[in-house]
């Protein structure tokens, strides 16, 4: 009774404004697309829109249609996708969604080894999502999601990739360059730079500040990495980093690390990929490649640092 070209049709109408305007944009005639939805409410026995006007205003049902429409098609045209790709001999397109700011520069080192072994793969990467990198994944507008804060669900399984250390970063010649770790006290009377992200999600609040009821004397938001350690080296602030990219910038730069607290913060990256997606060979194999280049980068940028530094 329901078919995928119904689906469409809401779908369009609901992007165009109007059944003219769905037309057009789907190459067929006015006359066929209501004649469709006709035939659809007469199987159906209910309405799917009514006229208010030269304006079609959906009804219940059509209202429940377009949201199944926004679920479904998404899956079907990526699955329509992938196949056209196998059909031509091509490998696939795989979209990378990341919610980890500095992680940009590990999947540069990710990508580069990927793109030689696979290069029929076409990649893009994507860091704005409209309403969150889970809700991404789940609509298929990406692939795979890079994250150090995994929200489980039914239907995503998450992937650790590698283990990495939340530091302060200050600069050379702070006070606290000298300790081996840092109190919540003594960002007191500090500047402190963050990604834009909530303060939920950052661990130097969630695990470090807030438990201590403790607050840096003032917040501020950066979001390049470069901008950001060039402001710590200037002595304007401090900001929280992981270690392996913390340590990549100290060989060239006067900034320092130092343990967030006695026990530091342990901490994990993360890639999420969609239950049944990982049968798909050129997803599984970005997954392992990042596994195993993840461990070797973070080790070979942390040896180089201290080989420096000492």
């Amino acid at each position: 009774m329901l078919e995928r070209a119904h689906l469409v049709i809401l779908r369009e109408v609901e992007r165009q404004g109007s059944l003219t305007a769905a037309a057009d944009k789907l190459h067929l005639t006015q006359s066929a697309l209501s004649h469709a939805i006709k035939k659809l409410e007469q199987q159906a026995g209910t309405a799917v829109w009514t006229r208010e006007g030269r304006a079609l205003r959906l009804t219940q049902a059509g209202e429940y249609l377009l949201a199944v429409a926004r679920r479904l098609l998404p899956q079907l045209e990526y699955a329509d996708e992938v196949v056209r790709r196998i059909a031509r001999g091509e490998k696939g397109h795989l979209r990378i969604g990341m919610e980890c700011h500095p992680c940009y520069r590990w999947l540069l080192k990710v990508v580069e080894p990927y793109l030689e072994r696979w290069p029929a793969v076409d990649l893009d990467v994507k860091q704005q999502f409209q309403f969150g990198g889970m809700a991404a994944l789940f609509n298929y507008d990406i692939d795979i999601l890079v994250t150090p804060d995994p929200l489980h669900r039914p239907g995503v399984s998450f992937v650790p990739v590698f283990d990495y250390e939340q530091v302060l970063v200050v600069a050379a010649d702070h006070p606290l360059a000298a300790r081996v770790f840092a109190e919540p006290a003594d960002l007191a009377e500090e500047v402190l730079f963050t990604y834009p992200v909530e303060l939920e999600r950052l661990d130097v609040y969630a695990d470090f500040l807030l438990p201590a009821q403790c607050r840096p004397k003032k917040h501020k938001i950066v979001e390049a990495t470069d901008i950001m350690l060039q402001m710590v080296a200037a002595g304007r602030g401090v900001a929280a980093l992981p270690r392996w990219l913390v340590e990549e910038y100290a060989v060239k730069m006067p900034v320092r690390p130092l343990r967030l607290g006695a026990s530091g913060i342990a901490k994990q990256i993360f890639l999420g990929v969609r239950d049944g997606d990982e049968q798909v060979e050129y997803l599984r194999a970005f997954v392992e490649l990042a596994a195993n280049t993840a461990g070797r980068v973070c080790g070979e940028v942390g040896q180089e640092a201290y080989s420096v530094a000492d």
